[in-house]
């Protein structure tokens, strides 16, 4: 570990984003164990990073940044490309019942739509954030924000949620 991080320091950054950075392998990776392994690779980049972050906003951009990329370099990789997980969901669900038909609907959306949708709902972040952390602009993100949601309004109402 460098000087950058203590281990005092990364045990307290490990607790405040693990469960953050853990959802958005998740919904990017759809598998539970592919998700957990990207979760160790972010946090394992976190130690061998040689700067400090300039304030907790900034800790978890970073974060996010990087969740995504590991995602999409594990998604690229041969073995990923050829391999499904049909139990996917059946694990995710189980660790996280409270709304897994919902998830499910989501987890099923591209990549992208996942993604922003996370970030907006769960994570709380304005289309504009959202923006500044993907390198986009705040009207694209907007625009993925809409069609994110028509398309899991036409999920819901194909599986029968009673939608206003």
């Amino acid at each position: 570990m460098n000087r950058a991080h203590s281990q005092e320091e990364m045990a307290a950054l490990y607790r405040r984003h693990v469960s953050m950075v853990y959802q958005i392998c998740l919904m990017l990776l759809k598998n539970v164990p592919d998700a957990e392994d990207a979760t160790q690779n972010v946090f394992r980049k976190v130690m061998e990073q040689d700067k400090p972050f300039r304030d907790p906003e900034h800790e978890k951009a970073w974060l996010i940044v990087t969740a995504r990329n590991e995602c999409r370099d594990q998604l690229k990789h041969w073995w990923r490309r050829n391999w499904e997980s049909e139990t996917a969901l059946l694990q995710v669900s189980s660790r996280q019942p409270e709304d897994s038909g919902l998830k499910e609907l989501i987890w099923e959306l591209p990549e992208q739509d996942r993604l922003v949708l996370y970030l907006y709902y769960y994570q709380g972040y304005t289309a504009q954030e959202i923006a500044e952390l993907l390198g986009k602009n705040p009207s694209t993100v907007r625009t993925w924000l809409v069609r994110a949601r028509k398309k899991l309004k036409l999920r819901m109402e194909a599986e029968g949620y009673d939608i206003p």
